[in-house]
């Protein structure tokens, strides 16, 4: 058994079936939670990984300065 780490319901987790940085959620709150330790079980709640979201959006952002950058040089005369 573990304790879920916002709302203190007990939640039962076989020791065996989890290792240390598995995600599982609460039945009761629904918070995702991280294993931080085995024995015994500890819970904590896990990190958002909404980071990861926002990365992408800011690479879409340089690609499409670029994409702008070289229809600019495209529009230029060339000079021989």
């Amino acid at each position: 058994m573990a304790t879920c780490p916002e709302c203190d319901a007990e939640i039962e987790v076989d020791e065996f079936d989890v290792d240390k940085g598995d995600k599982l959620s609460c039945p009761e709150c629904g918070s995702n939670l991280e294993v931080i330790g085995l024995t015994p079980i500890e819970l904590d709640i896990a990190a958002d990984d909404d980071d990861d979201d926002d990365d992408d959006d800011d690479l879409e952002d340089d690609e499409a300065e670029e994409d702008e950058e070289e229809d600019e040089e495209e529009d230029e005369p060339w000079e021989e």
